[in-house]
């Protein structure tokens, strides 16, 4: 299959969606967390929440504010266009680091995100999330490597960040 020059920027800015998504909930940045929503758009977290998307951002600030810090990391992002360019529908492979900010304890959370997105003007975001659950593991007590962790900056120096530039 071979794609047209917007159809791989469609695809592109899709994905773009995914990676803000982590790094501002990661960074407890609300602002960057609903911009990858729409704000009629439906988010299924299954127990933690279900409901707007906009209104799951304030319940994930909250929660995350537990982990210090927290790594969502994104794997596999598989995008399909529908028919028109208007709409398109993604799967994405997503293993969380959860640090307990109080003890010496990772919380691992491996999942998918199953998405609906929709362009709106020149606009890609999700209009329908579903999490999905496959596994998770505690480590606790978490032993740390064997070289000076205590000399990096924590995982807290810039949470939150909401308007902080990327990078240093």
């Amino acid at each position: 299959m071979s794609f047209s020059p917007e159809q791989l920027s469609d695809i592109e800015c899709i994905r773009d969606v995914g990676r803000r998504y982590s790094h501002a909930l990661d960074r407890l940045d609300a602002d960057g967390m609903r911009s990858v929503y729409w704000p009629d758009s439906h988010d299924d977290h299954g127990p933690e929440f279900r409901g707007n998307g906009w209104d799951y951002v304030d319940v994930a600030m909250e929660s995350h504010r537990r982990w210090n810090p927290s790594v969502h990391s994104l794997l596999n992002h598989l995008v399909e266009l529908d028919n028109g360019g208007v709409t398109a529908r993604g799967e994405i492979y997503c293993v969380a680091y959860l640090f307990e900010a109080d003890r010496p304890v990772l919380h691992m959370w491996l999942g998918r995100y199953l998405d609906r997105y929709e362009k709106r003007g020149d606009e890609w975001r999700i209009a329908e999330r579903i999490c999905v659950h496959e596994g998770s593991r505690v480590d606790d007590p978490l032993i740390t490597m064997p070289f000076p962790v205590e000399q990096f900056r924590p995982g807290s120096f810039d949470r939150p960040s909401s308007g902080r530039p990327i990078g240093p």
